[in-house]
């Protein structure tokens, strides 16, 4: 970062600090904290290291158009990086722009998901154990993104009503969706070991755990509770790279990536699946099995029906019951 800021004005050494601080006020996830200042950087360098304030609507649209026909990146990339640009200049520098007009849009690919039948789900899970594979069944199970499972903390699992509450999905949304029966015993083997760890953590110091938001002020003894623990934490205690603090944190998605990648091919499955594909095929067994379209909208938590009409595409025949 600091070669970005060489022989800049009086603002440009505070740029990134003045990123970051607007994206926390406005609570959005660390990823979106990586990705903007990601593309507010790559701006930076792609103009000779000029600073945004010297630079308007004329320059985002050259580096929106070099991004789509020089780097050829997809739609979504690009799109992304129009969003980063407009908050770097509408909130961040306090900059009203004219909308962005004549931008070469990259063209969106209309692909249907990779989905996976119900027998080839089955024949996954020999090759999955532990923590991580129920991460995976759980995918399935519920429906739920990668980073909603990992997120999951104690309060929000009802094994007697077999529900799950999604706090702060994508879009910052709270829904509710089921828990499958099979699911519950090797769940609650987790939360009697994720017990005796947390009874560890407040013995050696260690139980304070990541709180949404400022709830950590309001609530200062609410991140060694039993309720705000993560249920999928790491074994070893980590630091946390916005805080500095040493302790448990949820695992991480590339050891659910690399388990699930490992059971594909242990399975003998030859499509490109993803753990993301078991949130599609639990969408797609599910309207096979005449589920509304709007009730699996609302399970997947999508503002729009559009985005869930696209597993109508991928269902063809009838399908079978699913359980």
């Amino acid at each position: 970062g600091a070669a970005l800021h060489r022989d800049a004005g009086p603002q440009r050494g505070d740029l990134h600090r003045q990123v970051v601080e607007a994206i926390r006020t406005r609570h959005y996830s660390r990823r979106t904290e990586q990705a903007y200042w990601h593309w507010t950087r790559q701006f930076v360098l792609w103009s000779g290291k000029r600073h945004p304030l010297e630079m308007g609507a004329p320059e985002i649209g050259q580096f929106l158009t070099h991004l789509a026909t020089v780097r050829n990146v997809a739609a979504s990339t690009q799109r992304q990086a129009l969003a980063a640009l407009l908050f770097l200049y509408q909130a961040v520098l306090q900059v009203e722009l004219p909308w962005v007009e004549n931008i070469v849009h990259a063209k969106q690919a209309q692909r249907l998901p990779c989905v996976l039948s119900q027998t080839e789900v089955a024949r996954l899970w020999p090759h999955v154990s532990g923590m991580r594979g129920l991460v995976l069944k759980l995918l399935y199970g519920s429906g739920l993104r990668i980073t909603e499972a990992l997120r999951l903390r104690v309060k929000d699992l009802d094994l007697e009503a077999l529900t799950v509450t999604v706090r702060e999905g994508k879009g910052n949304k709270d829904r509710v969706v089921m828990l499958p029966q099979s699911l519950v015993a090797p769940l609650r083997a987790v939360m009697v070991e994720r017990a005796q760890w947390h009874a560890i953590d407040l013995a050696t110091g260690h139980a304070d755990v990541e709180l949404p938001h400022a709830l950590h002020a309001k609530y200062p003894s609410a991140a060694r509770a039993w309720p705000w623990q993560f249920i999928f934490a790491t074994e070893e205690y980590v630091r946390d790279p916005r805080s500095g603090a040493i302790r448990r944190h949820h695992l991480h998605e590339d050891g659910v990536q690399r388990m699930m990648k490992r059971a594909v091919k242990a399975a003998g499955i030859h499509k490109p699946a993803t753990p993301h594909t078991l949130r599609h095929s639990f969408a797609t067994h599910l309207l096979q099995t005449g589920t509304d379209i709007r009730e699996i909208q609302e399970l997947l938590g999508h503002a729009d029906l559009e985005t869930t009409m696209i597993y109508t595409h991928v269902v063809k025949g009838p399908g079978n019951k699913v359980r």
